[in-house]
């Protein structure tokens, strides 16, 4: 029997989307030029998968989750906690997290109006917004604040009593008013009054706050208030590395993902500063870092981000060009895969230009490699996926399928 082979999951977040009139009823996947994706879709085996399930839109946690072989309705507390982790933070049993956006909001009619969800997608300047939060308590329960990627931020809450059951502090809309958290048990309601105090709070402490001054002086949103969201306690998760007896690193951009990584063993690995989870990432940097990652790990998690990032601007263009960049990144990074390796290209879950956020539809996938059954499509898309033959299947069947493929699986029965 041969020895077992590595894999590597790639992930293009958010890659997958629906036809864009502007592009001749093309998604920007099938509009941009992908030689390097569609030479590993000529030699390898296509397919669509629902991330969850058919229609179900996935976020990029669970959506994660399930890539990684687990059942997201088994194991998925909310999005908050993963956040933390991935940017640093501690995370104890009794915990509640959340996932905060710096935002910018305008005072109407004594109402916080929501102008812009992700405050310009700051970059700079987060680390000194956060500072005025430092040693917050609120009725009780101390509030730690750490700022992510970009306009993101993690929040921590720490105290008696608390629950996770809250809805997000955030229209997920804008035009709209900053909404009351609210939550059904008396633990979910004394979280919700905390959250509001931190709400409220966050807004008086930064409207004024010196980096917002200068951003308005050089007509950027101030990042003003803060809105949490995606709130959850700490998973129990038992490890990749134990599952499957494997050594597993990911390469990954934002805290999110860096977040979910570390709660299912993989180790993270460092990026530079330029590898920052935006258009404009070191695409280089990126593929050099999961080159190594390859040659260390027998299993590596990548995701790059910036597809999902143009499917939310609603940017078909910059959508377009950012595909196009990757796939020229990457020509290198699969030209030097070790022999044995199987790969698997992919998005986490579709963000289509027109609805500029997550939606659920299925994600075109290539498993390449030794083991493959090469089916005859030629080029990487969503429409071409369809014809492929693995078929349509759910994210949490990959792994298996991958790790079967490389020689990992352990037989059922006899």
């Amino acid at each position: 029997m041969n020895a077992p082979g590595k894999i590597l999951i790639f992930i293009c977040d958010g890659l997958a989307d629906r036809p864009v009139a502007e592009l001749g009823g093309r998604t920007p996947l099938e509009a941009a030029t992908t030689p390097t994706f569609d030479r590993l879709a000529a030699q390898g085996e296509n397919g669509l998968f629902d991330p969850i399930a058919p229609g179900v839109r996935a976020g990029s946690d669970t959506s994660h989750l399930a890539l990684l072989g687990y059942d997201p309705y088994e194991y998925y507390t909310g999005r908050g906690p993963f956040e933390a982790l991935g940017v640093g933070m501690d995370v104890r049993p009794g915990d509640v997290a959340f996932r905060c956006n710096f935002a910018t909001v305008e005072e109407r009619d004594g109402e916080l109006i929501v102008t812009d969800r992700r405050a310009g997608r700051i970059t700079e300047g987060t680390a000194e917004l956060v500072a005025p939060f430092d040693g917050l308590e609120l009725d009780g329960v101390a509030c730690y604040l750490k700022e992510s990627t970009a306009h993101r931020a993690a929040l921590v809450l720490r105290g008696d009593g608390l629950g996770a059951g809250v809805a997000d502090v955030d229209p997920h809309e804008e035009g709209r008013p900053v909404p009351e958290a609210a939550g059904e048990t008396p633990a979910d309601e004394k979280t919700a009054a905390v959250v509001n105090q931190f709400v409220r709070l966050s807004y008086e402490k930064l409207k004024g706050h010196a980096v917002n001054e200068a951003r308005r002086q050089s007509g950027e949103p101030p990042a003003n208030i803060l809105l949490p969201r995606g709130a959850g306690m700490a998973p129990a998760l038992p490890p990749v590395t134990e599952l499957y007896n494997l050594t597993a690193g990911a390469v990954v951009e934002v805290g999110l993902i860096r977040g979910i990584a570390r709660y299912c063993g993989l180790e993270v690995i460092p990026l530079p500063p330029a590898v920052n989870g935006g258009l404009d990432t070191d695409l280089g940097a990126f593929m050099e870092a999961t080159a190594a990652a390859v040659a260390q790990y027998d299993l590596v998690l990548a995701n790059v981000k910036g597809p999902d990032v143009a499917g939310h601007d609603g940017d078909a263009a910059a959508k377009v060009d950012v595909l196009q960049r990757i796939d020229a990144a990457s020509a290198a990074l699969f030209d030097g895969l070790p022999a044995g390796l199987h790969l698997a290209l992919l998005g986490d879950h579709a963000t289509p230009v027109a609805v500029r956020d997550h939606s659920g539809d299925a994600v075109p996938f290539v498993l390449w490699g030794p083991g493959a059954r090469v089916d005859d499509v030629t080029t990487y898309g969503e429409r071409p996926a369809a014809t492929g033959g693995a078929g349509r299947l759910r994210g949490q069947d990959l792994l298996p399928i991958l790790l079967n493929l490389a020689g990992r699986a352990e037989k059922f029965g006899a």
